[in-house]
């Protein structure tokens, strides 16, 4: 069986066709995150810092960092990207112990994190293109770490998933001329937005099964891309997850937390109930009041795609016992309760006495 090993000083992640799904998180990517760039152009990490702490408590076990940040100060990537590269990957290893996953399209960026990593890093990414694989594929071997590899080359994005298919072959054989394995290659088939292509989800399920039949390698997707543009995207999401990993897709690169509520939303739900009549007690607290109401959590969160693949993994017999489905579906400590179990109340027996 195949199995790709990505490991932190401390911990090994393995992605393979008999592991548990492997989850790695997206969060720390300032793409799409005004508040988050304009705080790393500035020197400020404590959204980077909550954001590695927060997916690793939500199940994420590798955890990718993304540095495409440009400055408004300076807009040359191969100038600011590299060092502040450095500066994440150290100040995210200090905070949690889980493998990273270095993702730049900037080379000189990749080397930096490179540098920087303890144990073994998956890289993100190289693609067909002929300058990509001449520049990420020297850097796989000479450290050798796996790489994720993106199906699209200098033609761009094909619609046609024996494209895709013929794009992640080529990529698979040009790596074995320099060395490396299959096993060290995770595909990423590109997932379409089911929005825009009715046949997404299908194209997609067919490609993982190709992909793990004839080439043998490992798989990856950036999960939320199938929901683009649509409602009620955890929806998508949570039965689009199970179906990937059933078709053979061992990986995602994904948000496993449920953000915490607004307070914009609590306050307009409030209002609501104010004005049906409804008096609440003076003495709940939000937390209470958003798990009574429906309205989540004012914490982060485990997020209902984690739910899908927990379960699935069960389903999958990666689970044994389902010791992780039970866990992850005990009700959380209150604060200043015991643990039930031998040491606990709970779990004790009184003695007779005498």
């Amino acid at each position: 069986m195949t199995r790709t090993i990505v490991e932190s000083k401390t911990k090994t992640a393995v992605i393979g066709f008999d592991e548990p799904f492997c989850v790695i998180g997206e969060r720390i990517n300032p793409t799409g995150r005004k508040k988050l760039a304009a705080e790393l152009e500035a020197g400020d990490f404590s959204t980077v810092e909550s954001d590695a702490v927060a997916q690793v408590a939500a199940g994420a076990t590798v955890l990718d960092v993304n540095a495409g940040v440009v400055y408004n100060s300076n807009p040359n990537p191969n100038e600011t990207e590299p060092p502040l590269m450095t500066k994440m990957i150290e100040l995210v290893q200090a905070l949690v112990d889980v493998p990273l996953c270095i993702d730049s399209s900037v080379p000189a960026a990749l080397e930096a994190g490179l540098l920087a990593c303890e144990g073994r890093p998956l890289l993100n990414s190289v693609t067909g293109e002929e300058d990509r694989l001449e520049f990420v594929l020297p850097l796989v071997k000479k450290y050798n770490v796996p790489v994720v590899a993106i199906s699209n080359d200098d033609t761009g994005i094909s619609e046609d998933p024996d494209v895709r298919f013929a794009v992640a072959k080529k990529i698979v054989e040009r790596a074995a001329d320099f060395g490396i394995p299959a096993h060290d290659i995770v595909v990423d088939p590109l997932v379409m937005p089911i929005g825009a292509m009715g046949t997404a989800g299908q194209q997609v399920f067919t490609l993982v099964r190709r992909l793990r039949e004839e080439l043998g390698v490992n798989t990856t997707c950036g999960a939320s891309n199938i929901s683009f543009g649509l409602p009620n995207r955890h929806g998508i999401n949570n039965a689009f997850l199970p179906m990937a990993m059933g078709a053979g897709m061992t990986s995602a690169i994904m948000n496993p937390i449920a953000l915490p509520v607004k307070q914009a939303e609590i306050e307009a739900k409030k209002a609501e109930i104010m004005a049906a009549g409804l008096i609440l007690p003076e003495d709940m607290d939000e937390e209470t009041f958003c798990q009574l109401f429906g309205l989540g959590s004012t914490k982060p969160r485990p997020g209902k795609e984690m739910e899908a693949i927990r379960a699935a993994n069960f389903l999958t017999n990666n689970d044994p016992h389902g010791a992780e489905w039970i866990k992850f579906n005990k009700a959380p400590l209150k604060p200043g309760e015991a643990p039930a179990g031998r040491g606990g109340r709970a779990g004790s027996r009184r003695r007779r006495a005498g």
